[in-house]
Formats: C-alpha cells, structure tokens, sequence
C-alpha cells in the first residue's frame, strides 16, 4: 500500500503551538505516514508555532516525508488558505486536518485502503469525536460527543439536502475531482467545504463516510459562536437557495431548513446553540 498522497493543514495565529505540535506528532506517527505535508502559514503567526515549524521540518525530513511550507503575509481566511495550498499538493490523494485536531493512528491507511478498494469515489471520511479541550493539552478525555455522518453514496446526497454530510477535517479527496468542480471557494462565510460537497454532488462525483471515529476535534464555546449570527445565517441560506435552484431541494425543504437556520443562528443564545450542537448528529 503506498503512500503517494498529500495532507493539507493550516495554521493561523489563533492555534495554539502546543494543539498544533499534536496534531502534527499525529500525522508523524501514522501507521501509513504520508509523502507530503503541505502546512499553509495563514498570516503572521507567534514564535511558539514557528519553532514548531522548525521542530517539524527536521524530523518528517529524517522520516522521509516532504514538509513544504508556504506562506501568505495576510490572512486569506479558511477557503483562501486551502485553495492556496490544495494547488500547492503534489500527489492524487490530498488528506484535510486542521492544526489543532489529532487524527487517529491508522487513519490514513484506512483511507488509503478504501480508494483502492472503491475506485469510484472522488471524497472519503468518516466520524469524528468533539472533545472539550482542557488545560493538558494532550488530554481527549473530556468527550462532547460523536459527529456521526451516513455511510453511502446515497444516504449522503439525500442527508446534504438537509446538513453538510462530511466532516471536513477527515475527508480524503481525489485532487483531479475537486478541481475539476472548482477547488475551494471563497463566498459562503466559514461554509466551503459544504459548497465544495454541493458543487462536487451535482457534477456526480460520488462520496463515502466509514462508521468510525478518523479524527479528535477541539470544541469550545466560540465553535458554537462562529456558527452564529446573521452573517452565517445568510451563507447557509444562500446555500440552500442554490441547492433549490439547481433542485437538488424541494421548495417546501429550502423553506424548512432556511427556518430551522434562522431560528438556531440568529434567534437562539450562543449556550443553548451549543447545546444543540452538541445533541445534533452526535452520539
């Protein structure tokens, strides 16, 4: 099993070194470590994360993989960062992790394992676990919940019609497929990788999730902020407007889900919408 594929990361001032240094010790410590690693330097960064940069680009180089480094003086944002970076990767396969998540010791050669089983999907990932992230930085004992997503092909169109149906941070994707469809784009705030999986669904690309946990995920009460807010309220409605307009949503679901939106972004306290968060999709 080889292990000609990428994995993209981005850092930006507001990751702490320390979640970054773990989450890079867990993709040096892959049962199938990968042969890049292209890190996207979103803007100025602290002294903390570039001696992590140094720390890294010595020991993946000894361990034969390539740490390629690349660097924006201003802050692009998440869907700029990733379009910079996504060009930037070199092999077919290019794994998402996020510089402050831990991804589990064999993930990427289950993923591995899987396109060369399914060679007809173009996006693969699976569950992830939301942890509350304590003092320890090491510590994943505190778990919020299970994000569980549907497994098929099938069940995950039908489930985008109502909520994204990947979780972005364990997604494997077919580069060639993705850029086909476009690549990341900026234009629906903090919401890319759900544009990305609509434009990818449409075009007939075809996805999968594993029933298994891929990646720890730091959550906090400022995740449940970011997900409020007229702004993010007019992203996910503006989402569901091209979903209606391309049909892949009926008039009465648009009106359903745009509600729920509004209800849950805009009219409900950051406390309460965590709350849900926590409860929705989540075991």
């Amino acid at each position: 099993m080889g292990n000609d594929f990428s994995v993209l990361m981005l850092v930006y001032a507001g990751d702490r070194p320390e979640h970054f240094d773990l989450a890079l010790r867990s993709i040096a410590g892959q049962t199938l470590p990968p042969a890049e690693i292209v890190l996207v330097v979103d803007g100025p960064v602290s002294d903390g994360t570039e001696e992590v940069i140094r720390k890294y680009s010595e020991e993946l180089a000894s361990g034969g993989t390539d740490f390629r480094v690349i660097r924006s003086e201003t802050n692009l944002g998440c869907g700029g960062a990733k379009r910079l970076g996504f060009g930037e990767c070199r092999y077919p396969l290019i794994a998402m992790m996020d510089a402050d998540d831990v991804s589990v010791p064999d993930r990427f050669e289950k993923q591995i394992r899987y396109f060369a089983d399914h060679p007809d999907i173009s996006v693969f990932g699976g569950y992830i676990t939301e942890f509350v992230s304590a003092e320890d930085p090491a510590d994943l004992s505190r778990k919020a919940g299970t994000r569980t997503v549907p497994e098929t092909d099938a069940e995950i169109r039908e489930y985008m019609k109502k909520r994204c149906p990947m979780n972005h941070v364990s997604v494997m994707v077919k580069k060639d497929d993705v850029a086909a469809c476009g690549g990341y784009m900026d234009g629906y705030y903090q919401n890319e990788d759900y544009y990305l999986w609509i434009r990818l669904g449409l075009a007939g690309r075809k996805f999968g999730n594993i029933p298994e946990n891929l990646v720890n995920v730091r959550v906090g009460e400022e995740m449940y902020q970011r997900r409020g807010g007229r702004k993010y309220f007019r992203s996910e409605a503006g989402l569901q407007k091209l979903m209606l307009r391309n049909k892949m949503i009926s008039f009465p679901r648009y009106c359903v889900n745009v509600a729920e939106r509004f209800v849950l972004q805009v009219l409900m306290p950051n406390r309460l919408r965590g709350l849900i968060f926590r409860k929705l999709a989540r075991e």
